[in-house]
């Protein structure tokens, strides 16, 4: 075999629909969790210097932040194995990678490779996969809840660099973060007004927190277009399985329905077969 056919034999191996899933699943969970993490800690500074002035006021509110960034440690462990399997799964469920390592199933790394691709496994790696866009779709919806939050203060300040000739006006502009639950009611000042609030949408922290947030809210749509994508690609796999399994079957029976006639007269019939059937176990 030429170094040309080595690579092309190569190339068919590899299971491009599984891996554009694995790269989406890893640019998403890497986006949303080391965005999701800093915003976290730039929010805290954020309400700690404008919206509240005793610790005591914002102390639950750090200790929320701080489990968040550590389920966000587990997210990142948890869906780096969960990408790993799903780039295996990929190459063991595709045709191509059953021809490339069809001669290897009569031994025990080929009993493996046949194991991985029974469609038990691949029915419980849908389930799994299907489970986690549900759970994920959670965690895309809760994301978006920071960037409206910033949304509102942004449009808030716009309006209010639009009335500055009117002070008075300006003054009854406020964003409360204590209507968001940031902080508890008894917080003080919890909110911020006027050309304060103006002056809070042109800091640094403001902008880093808001475009943290927004990549964050953007990984997470991301990593659910990756586990969207897996499901339809291990769906339309069930289906192709089944599809070859029923035509092999049928194609069989045909076959020995020919064998029976070429018997019993003599040897003289045609097979509209070939005598190796595709095994697609």
């Amino acid at each position: 075999m030429g170094c040309y056919d080595c690579c092309m034999r190569c190339l068919a191996g590899v299971p491009y629909c599984s891996l554009v899933a694995t790269l989406l699943c890893f640019s998403g969970i890497s986006l949303f969790c080391g965005c999701g993490h800093q915003a976290l800690t730039e929010m805290e500074r954020l309400i700690e210097d404008y919206f509240a002035r005793n610790r005591q006021d914002y102390n639950t509110l750090a200790y929320i932040i701080q489990y968040f960034q550590y389920a966000i440690y587990g997210l990142a462990s948890f869906f780096f194995l969960y990408c790993i399997a799903l780039l295996a799964e990929g190459f063991y469920t595709t045709s191509a990678a059953k021809q490339t390592f069809g001669e290897f199933r009569s031994t025990m790394c080929g009993r493996c490779l046949s194991s991985s691709v029974s469609r038990t496994r691949v029915g419980q790696f849908i389930v799994m996969t299907y489970v986690l866009a549900v759970l994920w779709l959670l965690v895309f919806a809760f994301s978006a809840l920071p960037v409206y939050f910033f949304y509102n203060m942004g449009a808030t300040c716009r309006t209010i660099d639009l009335l500055t000739e009117t002070p008075a006006s300006i003054n009854q502009l406020c964003v409360d973060a204590r209507q968001y639950g940031l902080l508890p009611w008894s917080a003080v000042p919890g909110k911020a007004c006027g050309m304060t609030l103006s002056n809070v949408c042109k800091t640094r922290e403001y902008w880093m927190t808001y475009n943290l947030y927004i990549a964050a809210f953007a990984g997470a749509g991301i990593t659910l277009l990756a586990l969207v994508h897996c499901c339809l690609h291990l769906a339309v796999y069930q289906v192709y399985v089944k599809m070859v399994k029923h035509r092999t079957k049928e194609e069989r029976r045909g076959y020995d329905l020919y064998r029976r006639m070429q018997r019993d007269r003599g040897g003289t019939l045609c097979s509209p077969y070939s005598a190796d059937t595709f095994d697609i176990s």
